[in-house]
């Protein structure tokens, strides 16, 4: 398969990117094609709403970092986003990423039947507190039609390295069974 794998965390050495890294060393383990973009690291804004998506051969009419997402998006058979939660929702630095696969849907592009994974971790012990990533992520992925192969929740991580207690990495690396 080819997945496309999106993180929204700005710590390179953060408990995100480790569940991270284990997925992909998993993926590519299996002989899967993986493409990966830290949004963090990258100038994505949010939408316009201009609904031009698509009109100008780009998935996006403000030209930014997004427009390199997008063709690996559109060609993948999954795609896996990860990201801490922040303030009990989606981080700003994966938001727009987000929000502007709406360009897909304006754009007529038919993105139906990949498969979605998500990673997610958070500081506190309280497994609720990723609703606000968990809850918008399956509702995106119902309303692209996408079908979700699996979930990664991992509470109670904040400091770098937290996540060596747990068997987040373990999770994360077994997801990509789910491929």
């Amino acid at each position: 398969m080819k997945i496309t794998v999106i993180t929204g965390s700005p710590r390179k050495n953060g408990n995100t990117f480790a569940m991270t890294d284990a997925f992909i060393e998993a993926a590519k383990a299996k002989g899967h094609e993986v493409v990966r973009y830290d949004a963090a690291m990258m100038k994505i804004g949010g939408c316009h709403a201009c609904m031009t998506c698509f009109k100008t051969g780009k998935a996006c009419s403000f030209d930014d970092d997004f427009n390199r997402i997008a063709p690996d998006i559109l060609d993948a058979d999954a795609v896996v986003f990860a990201m801490p939660v922040y303030w009990y929702s989606i981080p700003a630095q994966i938001k727009g990423v987000i929000d502007r696969l709406f360009s897909f849907v304006v754009g007529g592009k038919d993105i139906a039947g990949k498969k979605m994974g998500l990673i997610c971790c958070c500081e506190e012990d309280d497994t609720t507190v990723m609703d606000g990533v968990k809850i918008p992520m399956e509702r995106t992925a119902a309303l692209l039609k996408w079908d979700i192969a699996g979930e990664v929740l991992v509470p109670g991580v904040f400091e770098e390295g937290d996540i060596n207690k747990t068997d987040g990495c373990a999770m994360a690396a077994a997801l990509a069974d789910k491929f």
